[in-house]
């Protein structure tokens, strides 16, 4: 086989995501001809030029890559890989205490901002965030947020629970990168409760 597979900076979360989506699926990594030396934002352009066979990509270079005729997307990595804080909001611990309210307000905007996408047809949400893709058509973005629909992608809220930490640390001690469990009360402050 020997098929070579784009997958992006090894300690990056794309590549982390995609070892693990590998080993979750009982595939065992050291047989597959993964390939690290390309930075994430170059690997759509580095596959098109020729390089690999198979190429770990977001949105929405997967779909413009498809609409390309250069690949098809086959799969979501994050479904396989499963569910962790893959998109977090860092903040210092001195300024979470001095501006509480304002890190409430702002978690209740991304709270709002997940029920509406969840709630919405795809083409209803498409239409709104049209502005934050300037390269891409509204169809094609309609048919992204419908792919992610499908596939689970967002939580429900932004509340962090301990079990998709976990599931994130499980992956870094596995890949090496961090040696211990962090406790999830030390690090996670949620600011949203159901």
């Amino acid at each position: 086989m020997n098929k070579e597979i784009l997958v992006g900076r090894k300690t990056g979360m794309p590549a982390l995501n995609f070892l693990n989506a590998l080993k979750n699926n009982n595939i065992d990594i050291d047989n597959i001809n993964s390939n690290f030396s390309v930075e994430f934002a170059a690997l759509s352009g580095t596959f098109i030029g020729g390089t690999g066979d198979f190429v770990n990509l977001f949105e929405p270079n997967a779909t413009a890559l498809e609409k390309e005729g250069y690949g098809y997307v086959v799969e979501s990595v994050g479904k396989l890989s499963g569910e962790v804080p893959y998109t977090a909001f860092y903040a210092r611990k001195s300024y979470i205490e001095e501006n509480a309210d304002i890190i409430k307000k702002f978690t209740n905007a991304i709270n709002k901002g997940i029920n509406f996408t969840l709630e919405q047809e795809p083409l209803k949400v498409a239409e709104i965030i049209i502005n934050q893709f300037p390269d891409t058509k509204t169809e094609d973005l309609s048919t992204m947020i419908d792919r992610y629909k499908e596939y689970d992608c967002w939580l429900e809220n932004p509340y962090i629970s301990e079990k998709i930490f976990t599931n994130l640390e499980d992956f870094l001690i596995d890949f090496n990168l961090i040696k211990e469990y962090v406790p999830y009360q030390k690090l996670v402050n949620n600011f949203y409760h159901d």
